[in-house]
């Protein structure tokens, strides 16, 4: 199964353990996927890429941008230590470099808009001294928050009134550099937010009531996004930028609208779309489109939306979730799985039944879902059926997984035991750890999470 032209995957890395580069190189081939986006530019994962012919995306965290901004030297340390490095006869393929990560997001108060563009500006200049600015570009991945019309249509369309001069000066710069414009696009999240949201707009099927705007009728939100985007580059006068699409895609878990035959159905048309290579109405060019994600995260912040950690295509071990057609033809079937998954042992942490006191269950539980991933016994999805005893299972093997499976976290009072049963039921899998491999640091990092989900489990006593 081929992937269509133009599509590549982001693999983002917020999980207790991640599959080992090498595993992903063979899974993104064995997927004929040639593109991926990193969220950072850690050597030893960029090193894996050499020699693949897939192109690679570098990534810097917004926590580097005031440094990079403030001392060109430091820009220079930058790309000579993350990016030339691999610019050998044979090595990796970068193709650009995401500066930051959607840093005009409303919900940074302005913290980054003093330095992400003095960022760019010496990212790029060290680049281009290096002889490289026709091969790799700078780029900042911006959310669609950047701009916007209002009710009126795309062709209302500017960038965000409080930005726009700063957005002007960076489009510019795009446009004599030869950049591109990256911008991330959510239907569902447009869906999630708004109770007022037309469902059939954020998919492709045809379904949706058509928005008219200057002649053109805007079937789904994608088209009508884009094209509100083109509009406000027209009005900055930077009409020759090139648009990607940086991140897309549908959750399969977290939310009632976060489902697998949702999100099958959203990618089953954003594939035909893709396929067609048509574009929008007023950007008719085949474009870049970065799936998000690759795989599921299971530390991500939940702040947003439990489906936060349901973005992947693929579980958090490489297995996929659902037939699709990365070719877009709609001859679907399951992609091909991650090979050679290292796991630990096959051992889970469970409830005892035996045990009559539950005084301290309650705290127990929302321990353990203060410190993991109960996402998954929220809302829809398959863990969400399960019964009380089977959901207390499932909060304390996740975080007997997600540490490791350290014996002293299937404690909970005496409450759990570990057993070497599979403790899945029906169609809920409880995950086993993915083993350390040399070289990736994992297990045993569980971070502090939201306990918002874990006292929603509390409701079952």
């Amino acid at each position: 199964m081929a992937a269509a032209d133009g599509m590549g995957v982001n693999w983002g890395t917020q999980a207790s353990q991640n599959l080992h580069p090498s595993i992903i190189v063979q899974m993104l081939k064995d997927n004929n996927i040639n593109k991926i986006k990193l969220f950072d530019s850690d050597s030893w994962v960029v090193k894996y890429f050499a020699g693949t012919g897939i192109d690679v995306m570098l990534g810097i965290p917004n926590n580097q941008l005031a440094s990079l901004a403030k001392d060109y030297d430091n820009a220079k340390d930058w790309v000579k230590q993350n990016l030339t490095k691999h610019l050998y006869d044979g090595g990796v393929n970068i193709r650009y470099v995401a500066v930051g990560n959607e840093p005009f997001l409303k919900s940074y108060n302005g913290s980054n808009l003093a330095t992400t563009f003095p960022a760019l500006k010496n990212i790029q200049r060290a680049i281009n001294e290096h002889g490289l600015g026709d091969k790799v570009k700078a780029t900042i991945p911006q959310n669609a928050d950047v701009y916007d019309s209002g009710t009126d249509g795309p062709s209302a369309g500017n960038f965000r009134s409080d930005i726009r001069d700063l957005m002007t000066q960076i489009v510019s710069f795009f446009q004599e550099n030869g950049s591109p414009f990256l911008v991330n696009i959510y239907p569902f999240l447009s869906l999630y937010g708004n109770p007022d949201f037309p469902v059939e707009f954020a998919f492709f099927d045809g379904g949706a009531a058509p928005v008219v705007d200057g002649g053109i009728s805007y079937t789904n939100m994608l088209d009508a996004n884009l094209d509100t985007l083109v509009w406000s580059l027209k009005k900055a006068g930077a009409t020759g930028v090139k648009v990607i699409i940086g991140e897309i895609g549908w959750p399969t878990d977290g939310d009632g609208s976060a489902t697998v035959d949702l999100a099958k159905r959203f990618y089953d048309g954003l594939f035909k779309k893709m396929a067609t290579k048509k574009g929008t109405p007023l950007y008719q060019e085949d474009i870049e489109y970065y799936l998000f994600s690759l795989t599921d995260e299971n530390q991500k912040s939940v702040a947003p939306g439990d489906f936060e950690r349901h973005w992947g295509v693929f579980q958090y071990d490489g297995k996929p979730k659902f037939p699709m057609d990365f070719k877009g033809t709609g001859n679907d079937k399951m992609p091909i799985a991650a090979k050679n998954v290292p796991y630990m042992e096959s051992k889970w942490c469970v409830y005892n039944t035996d045990v009559k006191n539950l005084d301290k269950l309650p705290g127990n539980m929302d321990y353990a879902c203060s410190r993991a991933d109960c996402t998954s016994l929220n809302h829809v999805g398959p863990c969400s059926k399960l019964d009380q005893a089977s959901r207390i299972s499932y909060a304390f093997n996740i975080f007997f997984q997600m540490n490791a499976q350290d014996v002293e976290s299937c404690e909970f009072d005496g409450m759990a035991r570990i057993v070497e049963a599979n403790a899945s039921t029906g169609n809920c899998l409880f995950p086993l750890a993915l083993e350390d491999s040399a070289g990736w640091k994992l297990g045993a990092r569980v971070w502090p999470a939201t306990v918002l989900f874990g006292l929603a489990l509390l409701s079952v006593f």
